[in-house]
């Protein structure tokens, strides 16, 4: 089947089913965590329980623990699994330019009017999303891949003012790695380039000593 054969909003959905998620009895999990930032290194533990509620302990820097929490939480909530319906029921979908290498773009109308996406490979390798008041630009540049659907592998973001257009802040490069404990991918690894200035910052957080949650039994 072509992508002209079937609608943009099956060829959206496919995409967005293809990404790996947590199934609903995800347990939750333990992690020792590591965080380096020019060259300081600041060392604690990190808890995320079944409804997602994070804790990251043993951290006395409050700013290093804010980091580390911050980058925990990015992760976990983009494992919770949702339908499409409750994600974008409120959303129209169309299609956009189709590029050189294959990427086709889909364009967002209804809800999350403004916002596009392009689609490779049955992945979203672009998003161009306003979220609270910013518009971040995504590109995703290589993947993981699993039984159970896909993890972004190396991407980059860019913040902008959506009313003028201008950057905000410099390009971040991500580079993000994964273990499978006990049946669920974990973030293992997260590496942040970012541009401040005319500099290049560079932060880790490594994540170690992962261990699953028991199921309790009702």
């Amino acid at each position: 089947m072509t992508v002209t054969q079937i609608s943009a909003q099956e060829l959206f959905q496919s995409a967005y089913e293809n990404r790996y998620t947590w199934d609903n009895n995800f347990p939750g999990y333990t992690a020792d965590v590591a965080y380096k930032i020019d060259g300081q290194v600041f060392t604690g533990k990190l808890r995320i329980d079944a409804n997602l509620k994070l804790e990251v302990s043993d951290v006395e820097d409050e700013t290093a623990k804010k980091a580390i929490h911050n980058q925990a939480w990015e992760t976990s909530i983009h494992r919770v699994r949702r339908s499409f319906i409750d994600t974008h029921g409120a959303n129209t979908f169309t299609y956009g330019n189709t590029e050189a290498d294959g990427a086709v773009e889909i364009l967002i109308g209804g809800k999350s009017s403004g916002d596009k996406y392009k689609l490779r490979n049955n992945e979203v390798c672009h998003v161009h999303r306003h979220i609270h008041g910013v518009l971040v630009v995504i590109n995703t540049f290589s993947s993981h891949q699993t039984d159970e659907g896909y993890l972004s592998h190396t991407y980059d973001s860019v913040y902008y003012d959506p009313e003028t257009g201008l950057q905000k802040g410099g390009r971040s490069e991500f580079t993000d790695e994964y273990e499978k404990v006990d049946g669920y991918f974990i973030l293992t690894r997260r590496e942040i380039r970012s541009q401040v200035g005319e500099n290049i910052s560079v932060q880790e957080f490594i994540f170690s000593n992962i261990q699953v949650l028991a199921l309790v039994a009702a």
